[in-house]
């Protein structure tokens, strides 16, 4: 194994993990699952059959990842957050058929206690705060807080608040990076010359 595995976890044959993964207590992945490289999946996190996980995501203890769910290089899962995988349950109903599609960018972050209503995209370096629940995509570097979810502002690559109105058009500076940001018709891009 090129990996790191505790000796209560369960990885079922035929999952794909990647180099330099660590995979701690309690820890279930599903056979179907595919987990890039350099992830670290914390204590009691499951991974199901038809979930895509790229490299360096870090998810921390008591996250559930159901499938039809994929998550991005970069991706930041905070603990106890959660994901859906089915709309409208009923226990009496199967609806495995009707499973929808979460998609987290690269760099986002899922702050802990957040919830994933299914079927959404939550863009690039998008920053979900603690307790947030998202029911609808987010854009690309936005910041959002609140039961449903609201934008409040815009975060840099580094995870810094930027100086720009929610809506409109403006520049920014990372405070840590200096990274220059451009607002323009409400999409928030990295300025590059």
């Amino acid at each position: 194994m090129n990996y790191q595995i505790h000796h209560t976890a369960i990885v079922d044959s035929g999952a794909n993990i990647g180099e330099g993964c660590r995979i701690w207590h309690w820890v279930h992945i599903s056979s179907g699952a595919s987990i890039g490289q350099n992830c670290s999946l914390g204590q009691n996190v499951f991974v199901g059959n038809k979930v895509v996980i790229g490299n360096n995501v870090k998810i921390q203890n008591n996250v559930s990842i159901y499938d039809n769910v994929t998550l991005e290089d970069d991706v930041f899962c905070g603990p106890s957050m959660v994901f859906t995988n089915v709309y409208n349950p009923r226990s009496a109903i199967s609806r495995k058929d009707e499973y929808r599609n979460t998609v987290v960018k690269q760099g986002a972050t899922l702050g802990a206690n957040s919830t994933i209503v299914c079927g959404v995209t939550i863009g690039q370096y998008a920053f979900i705060g603690a307790g947030a629940v998202i029911n609808r995509d987010v854009p690309d570097f936005a910041l959002m807080v609140g039961v449903p979810a609201k934008q409040i502002g815009w975060m840099s690559k580094f995870g810094e608040r930027l100086d720009l109105p929610i809506e409109g058009d403006g520049v920014a500076i990372c405070p840590h990076t200096g990274e220059q940001y451009q607002l323009e018709n409400n999409i928030c891009k990295i300025y590059i010359r």
